[in-house]
Formats: structure tokens, sequence, C-alpha cells
């Protein structure tokens, strides 16, 4: 049997399958979690996970083959796997810890955001089923929900961000999930949980909620009765701009289809990636301590600035979302995003008068970066489809890395002299 570690002495070792995850201890800060939660102990006795480099594994004789097989027909846990498509121990090793970090029964990765989504869906509707999405989600989201998931018929209706009567009214006997996101991209509206949670439950409904930009140390969507959790985990929990990888993560029994169809359609990450996300996690409460701090203290500068229209970032009392995020979120996140007076052309004056941030789409890393949504993310839409999701021509997308937050200031006020 496999022990999972907890960093606190006067807690006790559980032994359970290697798949099992303890609930995190609440009352630990989130860098001890980010450190110690989730680690399982390792036949090597390292201290990091060890990386496992294969794509099957041996037997020591048929009887142990048989004994496999007969488990895994059984629906047993199994502590092992045959080949490399189903199950890796380094794999393993981060799931556990994402779960852990969730608050999760359990998560399965995926070798991005986008194939932790659409694999979750395929896996859980079927033709006839109906989805509800709300209208702030990401865009390559949204675009699989509206136009790929029809092809196999599987209808999807758009309601407002927390509009309860819309979500209520568009609820049909064959819906079967729920999704939103939040904070959203890139205006970073805010779900109401509670709201959202409860009209859902009413209706037997299930609940999905993409949380890359909060992160477990800001939000965690499963205290709130939310079903399951999805992460473009390149972004704040490998924290390095340097993997792409997805989690889903919420109850086993929820995630047993998904696991087998992950294997079925060979949706999978890597044991490199894998141990690259773990490093990345341990370091994940100093980050995003600091992403909070710098993006506050960023946000509070731009609302001030007369060459600013307008901030949108929840702790500002001006955001629509203000009040939910008092009640429910414990810090916002590293994305400040911003319309400067003037046009397009100002957007592009500004930025490239910028230092610091470097030019890329993308969030969540260390490095800050820059980006005008109109032209990168949305380039192929015209500008009335852009202005129609809220994308203008003057919108900066500011995602806040780790530097220091007077040098990030500093390097603003020289390029808004460009507006």
């Amino acid at each position: 049997m496999t022990k999972t570690h907890s960093p606190n002495h006067a807690l006790t070792f559980q032994e359970d399958t290697f798949l099992s995850i303890p609930p995190t201890p609440t009352q630990l800060g989130d860098s001890t979690q980010a450190v110690h939660s989730g680690r399982l102990e390792n036949p090597y006795h390292s201290i990091a996970e060890p990386l496992v480099s294969t794509a099957t594994y041996t037997f020591e004789d048929t009887r142990a083959v048989s004994d496999y097989m007969r488990h895994k027909l059984w629906g047993e846990p199994l502590e092992r796997s045959e080949y490399g498509r189903y199950g890796n121990p380094t794999i393993t090793a981060a799931e556990t810890r994402l779960a852990a970090l969730e608050g999760a029964e359990e998560a399965v990765m995926f070798a991005c955001g986008m194939q932790a989504i659409s694999t979750l869906l395929l896996s859980l509707l079927s033709a006839g089923d109906h989805l509800i999405i709300t209208d702030n989600l990401y865009r390559k989201t949204r675009q699989f929900c509206t136009s790929t998931l029809p092809r196999y018929g599987i209808e999807c209706s758009v309601v407002p961000l927390n509009d309860r009567l819309a979500l209520s009214a568009a609820i049909r006997p064959n819906t079967r999930l729920l999704f939103s996101e939040s904070p959203t991209n890139p205006h970073n509206r805010l779900l109401d949980l509670e709201q959202f949670v409860e009209i859902a439950h009413r209706h037997h409904i299930l609940t999905v909620v993409d949380s890359t930009f909060a992160t477990p140390f800001n939000l965690r969507p499963i205290e709130w009765g939310v079903d399951l959790v999805v992460h473009s985990a390149t972004k704040y929990l490998a924290g390095h701009n340097d993997l792409l990888a997805g989690v889903v993560a919420g109850k086993r029994e929820l995630l047993a289809g998904l696991r087998e169809f992950q294997g079925i359609v060979g949706a999978i990450s890597d044991a490199y990636t894998a141990s690259l996300l773990i490093r990345g996690l341990k370091t994940l409460g100093l980050r995003v301590q600091r992403h909070n701090e710098n993006a506050q203290r960023i946000a509070e500068y731009l609302a001030a600035h007369p060459a600013v229209e307008r901030v949108w970032y929840p702790s500002l009392p001006t955001h629509p979302d203000y009040a939910i995020g008092l009640r429910q979120y414990k810090g916002f996140g590293g994305v400040v995003s911003f319309t400067v007076k003037g046009d397009g052309e100002s957007v592009a004056r500004v930025l490239d008068a910028l230092q610091i941030p470097l030019l890329a789409v993308s969030l969540g890393g260390t490095e800050s970066l820059v980006s005008q949504p109109a032209v990168i993310s949305y380039y192929e839409l015209s500008r009335k489809e852009r202005q129609a999701l809220g994308i203008e021509d003057n919108l900066i997308r500011y995602s806040v890395g780790i530097e220091d937050a007077e040098d990030l200031i500093a390097d603003l006020e020289q390029a808004l002299r460009w507006v």
C-alpha cells in the first residue's frame, strides 16, 4: 500500500491505494499545501517524485497478468498499469497533488486545457443531450460547445453570466450540464457560485467550472458545490510558460468514465510534463500571493490614470461582480484588463513602449505578458462581432508576473504617455 505524506506532524499517515486522495487539511497555509499536499511516497524514498519514462510495463509471470486483468475488469483500484496510455506513476503523482489542492477526490491530467475540456464534454454528453454555457467563456471553449458539439447531435445554449432568469429559462428536459468559467477571460467577470449550483441542483444537472484564472488558492469551486473543476495547468499551476497541460478534478465516480474514455481516445499527457508540473506546483502558493499583490497594485494605479478609460479587476468597487468577489473569492489573480483612451493605434503605441512585459498570449507565468485581444485572440472576427463579445480595439490584457510591482508600474507610467 502507498502512504500519502501529511505535512502536519499532528496528522497521521493514511494507508490507502495509490490513487486515493486524502482531504487537504484546511488549517494549513497555501504554501504548505502547495509543497506537501497530495505528495505520494515512492519506493526510492526520494523527495522529488521519480520521473518514470516508459511506454509499457512488465509482469513477473502469467498469473500476475491474470490477477491484474481480473481486478481491472471488476473495477477495483489498481496500483499499476499495463500500458502508458492507461497510466504512469509520475502522472499519477501530479494528479494526486492537483486533486489535493482542489479538495477533490481525484484528478485526471491531459495534454492541455482544451483537451481536458473537450474530452470531458465528449465523455459526459451524447447525441440528443443539451448543455448550457455562460457567455464569457474562453473563446475556444465557446467555439467547441457551439460549433463542434452540434456536429455530434449535442445542443448548446448560451446565457448571460449570473442571469438567474435566463439560466433557468434555458434548462430543458434533456439538459445534462452547466458550464461556466470564473474569473473569465479577459474581463475577469465572476460567477456567482451559490446561484449557479442552486439552480443546477434543483434540476439535477451537473456543473463544471473552469477555474484557471482563480487557481485553488483564490477559489475552490468544489467547496461551493460544483461537481467538476477544470484548469489549463499551462498557466498558474505550472507557472513558468514552459509546458502545456490540463486537468479535471472532482468526485471519483464522476471521473471514472472520463479516465476510461481518455484511454480510448489517447488524450494523455506525458511523464516529463507531469514532473515539471509537480515542480511548479510546489511554488504555487508563493506565486499566487505575488500575482494577487502585484495585480492589485497595478489595477489601482491604472484606475487612477487619466489615459485609462476602464479597468477590469474584481477587487475594484467599479467592477460589476465586486460584491460576489467579497463573498466568495480569496483573491483575484494576476490578469488586469483595461481600455485606454483612443483606438487600436493607441494600444499599439503603448504595447510597443512597454519594456518589461513580453508581447505574447497566455498568462500565469513568472514573466509579465501583455497583448491586444482584438488583434491576437479575436483577429478573424469582424469588429462588430468582437464588440458583441466586449472585445474593444482599445482593450489591453496584462498578465502580471512576479516582478517587482514598482518596476511594472514605472514601466506603465512611461508607456501610457504614448496614449
